[in-house]
């Protein structure tokens, strides 16, 4: 697909999600019914979890991007891996901003260095080494390398996060959708919560290709001045 095509799907992908989005928030205040124990400051859980399904989609898409980059030494691979990361930075950002505004209420503090949070906190730490050590190599083709390998080791956090609530003792509830039995949310609920779902999805593709489609353009533009002073 040509850059024209990418930036023509990524401003549609982007643009349907942010209208589905705003359709699930309308959706979460005037149809959804309010959560028993907690009461209103339940809705932020159709911002909180969206936005924790895109940032771990999003590292996973850096790593897969990165290792195969390691391999394959194409430049795209990166450029996708570098794309993919800062999408998952800013849906990293909007959870560990949401969940302690939700857990004040819930649980009557900010933060508590309970294992879902620690190790959220930790994932966010990694992937903001992987912009440092990118940026910090004097060699840019080695800080790209070295990046990669943040990027894969970053993503064996996912797991770790998603099974805390299991393995560990914490005030985080269990999962509520991904469980074995199935979902145990009520139907307004979880149809919210999956439309909230496909809506940051959405939003985050159509950022990935309109970022993808830049970084191409930067690099294009850097090679030609570099032909130039040759």
């Amino acid at each position: 697909m040509s850059l024209r095509g990418l930036r023509l799907t990524g401003t549609t992908l982007a643009a349907v999600g942010l209208l589905l989005m705003l359709t699930v928030y309308g959706l979460s205040f005037f149809w959804v019914p309010t959560e028993v124990a907690q009461g209103v400051i339940q809705r932020i859980f159709y911002v909180h979890v969206p936005a924790a399904w895109v940032a771990f989609m999003a590292f996973g898409l850096v790593a897969l991007t990165s290792a195969m980059y390691l391999w394959l030494r194409d430049e795209r691979l990166d450029r996708a891996a570098l794309s993919a990361a800062e999408g998952g930075m800013v849906f990293a950002t909007v959870v560990i901003t949401t969940g302690p505004l939700w857990a004040r209420v819930a649980w009557g503090t900010y933060w508590t260095w309970e294992p879902r949070l620690t190790l959220t906190l930790l994932l966010w730490f990694v992937y903001l080494g992987y912009f440092l050590v990118r940026g910090s190599a004097e060699n840019p083709e080695r800080g790209k390398r070295f990046a990669a390998v943040v990027g894969i080791v970053g993503a064996l956090d996912i797991p770790l996060i998603h099974l805390s609530v299991l393995w560990f003792r914490s005030l985080h509830p269990k999962p509520v959708v991904a469980k074995p039995e199935g979902p145990t949310l009520p139907a307004p609920m979880l149809i919210t919560l999956l439309l909230g779902l496909l809506a940051f999805t959405l939003v985050f593709l159509g950022l990935f290709l309109l970022r993808y489609t830049l970084q191409t353009l930067r690099d294009a533009a850097d090679a030609r001045d570099r032909r130039a002073t040759v």
